[in-house]
């Protein structure tokens, strides 16, 4: 079998588990109506809001920031973004913009997940491996049903991926070898990483996570150890 010897499967969460785009989006629709945007694309603002993703992790993995949850730095990029929308922070409520940033507690999981999950959760363990932190993760697992074993991510490691720390202390925290752990990943970028840390591999291509005219991730661009269509069909390459 392709993963023999894996005991546990983890899984990048934004854009591999769940539609971050078109949940966002959803959310700041009527946000955006509210305070005088109503012209704008809601799925233009969720780019924007995600364009301020990684650098914000940037300046904590460069060790200029200590670690600070994912919440707190969402927090602080939506209050960046809304003058790109002729929106000032200063004249919205601070409770508004708290629910909103709450938006990415609210995500749906692709419609292959639950049920591929819960095949897989037979015989592996079952986590993510996020940069969420633990409360984000929890929502959006009671919200939908994702039969996590375990919540793990950037909040236990104190790492944002693709640092190294983020994958050998969740091999740690498992009390596993890292080639007993497989990623689960919509990204090269993440397995790349994942791999050069000694993990498994497994691609699932997530077509539309950044829209129709996503040109990023649409194929395995080496040799991971499974490169599977969705959940599903990762459950059935694992005979379960």
């Amino acid at each position: 079998m392709a993963l023999d010897g894996v005991r546990a499967l983890v899984f990048d969460v934004f854009g591999t588990v769940v539609d971050w785009r078109s949940g966002v989006a959803r959310e700041a629709d009527p946000f955006l109506k509210r305070h005088g945007a109503g012209t704008v694309i809601p799925t233009a603002f969720a780019d924007a809001w995600r364009r301020r993703y990684s650098p914000a992790m940037e300046e904590v993995r460069s060790g200029r920031r200590p670690f600070t949850r994912l919440d707190v730095l969402h927090r602080e990029n939506l209050e960046a973004v809304l003058p790109e929308f002729g929106i000032n922070p200063a004249s919205v409520p601070a409770s508004e913009l708290d629910e909103l940033n709450l938006a990415w507690h609210r995500l749906d999981p692709w419609p292959d997940v639950v049920v591929g999950l819960t095949r897989l959760k037979a015989r592996y363990i079952i986590a993510p491996l996020s940069n969420g932190n633990i409360i984000l993760m929890l929502d959006m697992a009671k919200r939908s049903g994702i039969p996590w074993d375990a919540i793990l991510g950037a909040e236990i490691v104190q790492a944002y991926k693709p640092m190294p720390q983020a994958y050998l202390r969740t091999a740690d925290v498992l009390a596993m070898k890292p080639n007993e752990i497989c990623l689960v990943a919509a990204h090269n970028g993440d397995l790349a990483a994942a791999r050069a840390c000694g993990l498994r591999t497994a691609f699932v291509p997530r077509p539309t996570e950044h829209g129709a005219e996503q040109t990023t991730d649409l194929h395995a661009d080496r040799d991971w150890d499974l490169v599977v269509s969705d959940f599903i069909a990762l459950a059935e390459r694992l005979q379960l």
